[in-house]
């Protein structure tokens, strides 16, 4: 997009805030840093604009003026996105959805909720909950993150084990395209008809428009719940634990591995009551029916002492399970009182291969002169490898990014993926050919061009740069709006 005049941009500024209202549009610089990033900090960039609609109406006036002016425009939610998925990369207008918070309806016979993209993940589990229900899906940063955000990156979270993804507990969707036009994907029958656009929309990214209502399904509070703690000695008998537990074929609803270094930040920030001294600590909780509960609590102590853990204590009461499960979400936090910084990196890898691939971590950061804290989904091989670092020291920001990638491939080699639930925004993009060829690629890219043809939703997200594909051997063959600055090849 080429740089507005700045008596260009005050007359659109007018415009919008004739349709939004005052004090919904940003344009001044130093209000504008304020979204330059998400809670990936590597990534950073200033929008011409950012704005607050209320509506679905609004939204999709925003979308129009953006196609009209050729102006790019992205969806934002809290922005503790890890990815730089809701930057704006190229300029233009940042739709932030925070003022779209509502729970609009909730039908308790029919176990299902409609809300606003805004709306804060665990304040839907606050709304339903003196009925007995819950929304399931529960990332780390649930405590602030969107149910907007959570579609756009398909977000996932501790109990992803037993419960799944966001995907799995949306039915439906009222959605502005890129072309201003406001449709419904889904609806509130849990086995719609026609193609499932649903499925497609959630993990795009805000590639493919802006949800502005989401139909999800909520569940009832579980009868009985059992949380575990088995510390141990090494983090190859962690790493065996969670194998042994699925082989006998039990399913917990949560299985979260943290080791030495994340478990003393945490200690020393909240005093959870995790030993400081254990190499690694597995909290597992196990959910469901009442009856036979305590007899599957006893099978996974069972096969953690059987792998060699040198302690395995039941959490007394639900005080001592919020504990530890702080410790746990609040991990990411605790870093900060050990380092200035740190890249948290989101992989997945078979469950089988975690020791080797924790092993070739450690290695890959160590000899980088970097320090790693490993907290993540155990259960699901969702690695969150934390890199340590300094950004005021000169070339450590670039060590960190190399080891990074080196780590990715790592993952991609095992047989695994390159995310699980951050998303590949700009962090990723440009290893998107370590697990996609050219033709997947190019496949996606139709998809995309499909519902965004010009290319200004979320543009410069998620397909790989022509150096990328230079390295991968890819051919980088040009879109023909890419001609015209308006969409890349991918």
């Amino acid at each position: 997009m080429a740089a507005l005049t700045e008596a260009r941009k005050q007359s659109l500024r007018r415009e919008m805030e004739a349709l939004l209202g005052p004090g919904s549009v940003l344009s001044d610089p130093d209000e504008l840093m304020v979204y330059e990033s998400d809670g990936l900090t590597l990534f950073r960039a200033l929008a011409d604009f950012v704005v607050f609609p209320r509506t679905a109406e609004h939204v999709s006036a925003l979308v129009r003026l953006s196609q009209r002016e050729g102006m790019p425009f992205v969806a934002r939610g809290a922005g503790t996105g890890l990815s730089g998925g809701c930057l704006p990369a190229e300029g233009g207008l940042v739709i932030s959805l925070m003022r779209m918070h509502r729970v609009l309806e909730v039908d308790y016979d029919n176990q299902l909720a409609v809300v606003e993209p805004g709306c804060v993940n665990l304040h839907l589990s606050w709304a339903v909950g003196p009925r007995g229900f819950y929304y399931a899906p529960d990332p780390s940063s649930q405590q602030a993150c969107t149910l907007g955000g959570n579609i756009a990156n398909n977000s996932g979270g501790p109990h992803t084990l037993k419960y799944g993804v966001t995907t799995n507990h949306v039915l439906g969707l009222e959605v502005v395209l890129p072309d201003g036009e406001i449709v419904w994907l889904g609806g509130k029958r849990r086995d719609p008809q026609g193609y499932d656009l649903v499925g497609l929309f959630v993990g795009s990214e805000g590639t493919f428009g802006i949800a502005t209502k989401i139909v999800v399904r909520i569940l009832r509070q579980p009868q009985a719940v059992r949380t575990v703690l088995a510390v141990f000695d090494e983090i190859d008998q962690a790493s065996e634990a969670v194998s042994a537990i699925i082989a006998r074929g039990l399913i917990p609803a949560a299985m979260e591995m943290i080791d030495q270094l994340t478990i003393q930040a945490v200690e020393d920030a909240f005093g959870c009551g995790y030993p400081r001294d254990a190499a690694a600590a597995l909290l597992i909780e196990m959910d469901g029916l009442a009856a036979g509960m305590d007899e599957q609590a006893a099978r996974v102590v069972a096969a953690c002492r059987e792998t060699g853990a040198r302690e395995v204590r039941l959490a007394r009461d639900e005080a001592e399970r919020q504990l530890l499960w702080k410790g746990r979400k609040s991990a990411f936090g605790a870093y900060g009182r050990i380092s200035p910084a740190y890249l948290v990196m989101d992989g997945v890898i078979p469950r089988t291969k975690l020791p080797q691939v924790l092993r070739r971590v450690n290695e890959i950061v160590a000899a980088r002169g970097l320090r790693v804290g490993n907290v993540f989904h155990a259960g699901d091989g969702n690695l969150h490898p934390n890199i340590l670092y300094d950004p005021r020291k000169p070339g450590e920001e670039e060590r960190v990014v190399a080891a990074g990638g080196e780590i990715l491939k790592v993952c991609a080699e095992v047989g695994g993926s390159i995310s699980g639930e951050h998303g590949i925004g700009l962090e990723k993009m440009d290893y998107m050919p370590l697990v996609f060829s050219g033709a997947d690629l190019d496949c996606m890219a139709a998809v995309k061009r499909a519902f965004n043809p010009t290319g200004l939703c979320n543009p410069g997200k998620i397909f790989p740069s022509r150096k990328a594909c230079a390295e991968a051997g890819l051919a980088y063959r040009p879109h023909p709006l890419e001609e015209k600055g308006l969409a890349q090849r991918f």
